[in-house]
């Protein structure tokens, strides 16, 4: 069993193989960012923290627009 691989077994992998397996991951953490920032920014003056917010859910990515929507949402200012 070899241990170690170098850059030149790269060539050998199938990256059509992977790519199938991991685009639906990419694509639905994709859509989650979208929709966590239109809803940030659609109702940004109800919104704490905007940009704060913003920068989670980028730098965060898959984890970023799940805390958005379970905590996020709760902190809307009271008018």
């Amino acid at each position: 069993m070899k241990l170690h691989y170098g850059l030149n077994e790269l060539k050998d992998i199938d990256w059509l193989a992977v790519l199938q397996i991991a685009l639906p991951f990419m694509l639905v953490g994709f859509i989650l960012i979208l929709i966590a920032l239109v809803d940030l920014y659609r109702h940004r003056k109800e919104r704490t923290n905007v940009v704060l917010w913003t920068i989670v859910i980028l730098f965060f990515n898959t984890i970023g627009p799940i805390l958005y929507f379970t905590i996020g949402r709760k902190g809307a200012k009271i008018l």
